[in-house]
Parts: C-alpha cells; structure tokens; sequence
C-alpha cells in the first residue's frame, strides 16, 4: 500500500525512455518487459514519502528512477531507526522474493525524491512464474540485496561515523548518477543513526579535505577517489558482489 499517494499523481507508462530509467528493468528482455508495462505506474514522490511500514501487505513493488532512492528501515519499539539498505535505479523495493502472504519486516521510506515504477507485486510474481530468465534476474537481485543489508549489520557495529558516512555518499553517488547529490544532513543522520550535529562534523571534515563540498540540501562529490579512500571496505565489498551477480545491471 502506498500511503497518501493520489491516483490522481500516477501515470500510465509507455516507451522505453522510462524502462530505461530503472536498470534492473532495463536488464529484462524486451518480452519479459512487454508483460510488467500493461500494469506498471509512473509515480513521483517526495522525500520522507513512506513506501510501506513493518507489518503492513508488501502488495506493491517500487523501481525508483534515475537518481530517486529509497531506504530499507528497521525501526525499534522506542521509534529509533536504522538503514538496512540504499536501493536506488539499479534494484527495487518490496515483494522481490515472496509469494503469497507478504507482511514487511522494517519501514520502507524515499530518501531522494523523484520517480518510481509502481507494480502490483502479485503481477511481478506472475512474470517470474512465466519466465525462467526473469525469475533468476530478480532471484540475483535479491541476493545482492540481502549480501547488502549484512554488510550493513557489521558496518553498523564496526566502522567509525566518517568511514560509514563516506560509504553512504559513495552509494548515493553511484545512484544519483551525477556529481550532486539531493541530501540533507537530517537524511544522512537519519540513514547513519547518528545525531546531525555528528553528520555536521563528518561532513565539514571531508568538505575540509577536499572531498566534498556542502550546499543546502545538497552534497556535491568533488574527489571521488579520495572518498573511495576515506570509505570503510563494506562500499567495496557490496559493489563487487553486486556487479559479480548482475553484470547485465550497471548502477
């Protein structure tokens, strides 16, 4: 269920420009394609738009767009949050590997916003059904998926602030596509679990070093390199694994 989205804000999909605006889409071929685009929805959305919450049906699936990223969450009893996983054009959200009952597990929430494909999870699983291609794409993606969130449990419990931070930036470069990435301090703490005055001083000492520089609202990669450098091994090791499982999908 997607929540607070008007029906009036989503727009059938035509053409390849738009598939061609998700990778993992992109990576179908264009039969498997031609029988997701009758039931998929171009919608926008803002930031902090909550895709689906823990407990709730999982009954549709989100491909986000170009540089649109979601989060996986995991929120504790006293509404404190966590990142599990960044999905942004090269993957999807919800109902990837399930069938039948699919009650979440964490909160889904857009991160960056932008445009996302929409689809009744119970026709993505129709498709996988139908072709043995298709399964096996989404079936790799789900282990990309997962090798990602258990990177992130030792991320989380290992590695200092900046290292994680520089990882999270990395990531969201990677997505946004381009060298300006839509991000708030707020967001960033958010996905680091920290306070924004610690993101403030991560951040002011990378931009201090050259690798970054600081807008309202936005982060702006100057020195890749050097945040590839600054960055905890757990940006490698994910990267890697993904492009070993998916090479057809280029982040």
């Amino acid at each position: 269920m997607l929540r607070g989205v008007l029906m009036s804000e989503r727009k059938p999909v035509a053409g390849s420009d738009v598939r061609r605006a998700n990778r993992l889409l992109a990576a179908l071929s264009a039969r498997d394609f031609e029988v997701l685009e009758p039931h998929l929805e171009l919608i926008s959305l803002p930031r902090g738009q909550v895709l689906f919450e823990p407990g709730d049906e999982v009954d549709t699936t989100y491909f986000p767009c170009r540089r649109t990223m979601a989060s996986l969450l995991i929120v504790t009893a006293d509404g404190h949050e966590v990142e599990a996983a960044t999905i942004g054009r090269e993957g999807a959200v919800g109902g990837i590997v399930s069938e039948g009952h699919k009650p979440a597990f964490g909160r889904a929430v857009v991160q960056v916003g932008g445009e996302m494909l929409a689809i009744p999870t119970s026709h993505l699983e129709a498709a996988k059904t139908g072709s043995q291609r298709f399964g096996d794409l989404f079936s790799r993606y789900a282990d990309a998926l997962l090798a990602q969130m258990m990177q992130s449990v030792a991320c989380n419990a290992l590695h200092r602030v900046e290292e994680r931070a520089a990882r999270w930036l990395l990531a969201a470069h990677d997505r946004a596509g381009e060298a300006l990435i839509h991000l708030t301090q707020e967001s960033l703490a958010e996905m680091l679990g920290v306070q924004r005055t610690t993101v403030s001083t991560v951040t002011n000492d990378l931009a201090a070093r050259g690798l970054i520089r600081n807008h309202r609202g936005r982060v702006e990669i100057l020195d890749r390199k050097g945040l590839e450098r600054a960055a905890c091994e757990c940006y490698g090791a994910v990267e890697n694994h993904f492009h070993r499982l998916l090479p057809e999908v280029d982040v």
